[in-house]
């Protein structure tokens, strides 16, 4: 993902020539062969030229170039349909025409089994459709907590699954879950970035951030701030206009205590202070835990704690979702 992240689509390959798989004949401009094809490629499709996400193309080809006889695209970072697939057949075809095959495409959320036979279907129909008759067989690999039960359905009769990946399921049990983390770009260059994506709990927030917890007078947390980091910080007794996450209108909170949150321990890969010893962070997460309220606590459909983003932060947001330059 950070990879596609960090292309705007804008940039030309240092050296986008590309010499046959034969190793006989002319270097070809890989980039521009790729968006010849893609004009064919949605045209068929459906689609407008304009709507596979040029960043994630411009990713795809540099990954080409690298690599090209070990292609493989993450349709995974904006709309499978409607810019993952196109911008992966477009690069895959334009391969194919120095004598090259894509090794294959992996899915990496939503309904896996059902994706993999869209997906299988429409490399059927593209072969024929552009007789590259390789294109048909293509692997399909999958991953995304994939669990016994999901293995199990995943590798059932007529899936067109070819290779599954698990990673998190190998190393732990259902018995000791795991707390599951990823890096993700937030600024390129100083400039605030975010993922954009169809899936709204994978969108990132942009920027350099703060947190902070709001507490009531009784001490017990009203909710959680995320705010750009150059924000001055809440005050204890003023008004805070917030944005929860995922209500459309702001709210009003007063908070009669603020904690920060954010502690910085390591910074360019060196600690910035000592580790503190086992026995008090695990005192802290027992005190932290204790503060919050029992409907928040039971196991069957708990209460869930509320994160807001501050008005600054909720306006860059909306700016950079927003289609057209930034």
């Amino acid at each position: 993902h950070s990879f596609v992240t960090a292309f705007s689509g804008t940039e030309v390959p240092p050296d986008p020539m590309l010499a046959p798989a034969a190793g006989q004949g002319p270097r070809v401009d890989l980039a521009a062969c790729v968006e010849v094809w893609l004009e064919r490629v949605c045209a068929y499709m459906g689609l407008g030229v304009q709507e596979p996400h040029p960043g994630e193309r411009a990713a795809f080809v540099a990954y080409a170039l690298a690599f090209p006889r070990a292609f493989q695209g993450l349709l995974d970072t904006y709309s499978v349909r409607r810019s993952g697939l196109p911008n992966f057949l477009a690069v895959a075809l334009a391969l194919g025409e120095l004598g090259y095959h894509a090794v294959g495409v992996r899915l990496d959320s939503g309904d896996l089994l059902q994706q993999a036979q869209e997906i299988r279907g429409l490399f059927r129909t593209t072969a024929a459709q552009f007789q590259v008759p390789w294109l048909e067989s293509i692997p399909i690999a999958v991953s995304n907590n994939i669990d016994e039960g999901e293995l199990a359905r995943l590798a059932q009769k007529g899936s067109e699954v070819n290779v599954i990946g698990i990673g998190t399921s190998v190393v732990t049990c259902p018995g000791q879950p795991s707390l599951g983390c990823v890096y993700k770009l937030v600024s390129v260059g100083g400039q605030p970035r975010m993922k954009l994506t169809e899936d709204p709990e994978k969108q990132t927030l942009p920027g350099s951030k703060a947190a902070f917890r709001l507490l009531g007078s009784d001490g017990s947390p009203l909710l959680d701030v995320l705010q750009l980091a150059e924000e001055p910080p809440p005050q204890a007794g003023q008004d805070l206009r917030v944005w929860p996450r995922g209500a459309r209108e702001p709210c009003v909170v007063r908070p009669a205590h603020v904690q920060s949150l954010l502690r910085l321990w390591v910074q360019q890969g060196q600690l910035c202070e000592p580790l503190p010893p086992l026995a008090e962070s695990r005192a802290l997460a027992q005190l932290s835990l204790s503060q919050l309220g029992p409907t928040r606590r039971r196991l069957e459909q708990p209460e869930l704690y509320q994160v807001a983003l501050s008005e600054k932060l909720q306006a860059l947001v909306e700016r950079l979702k927003a289609p057209g330059p930034q």
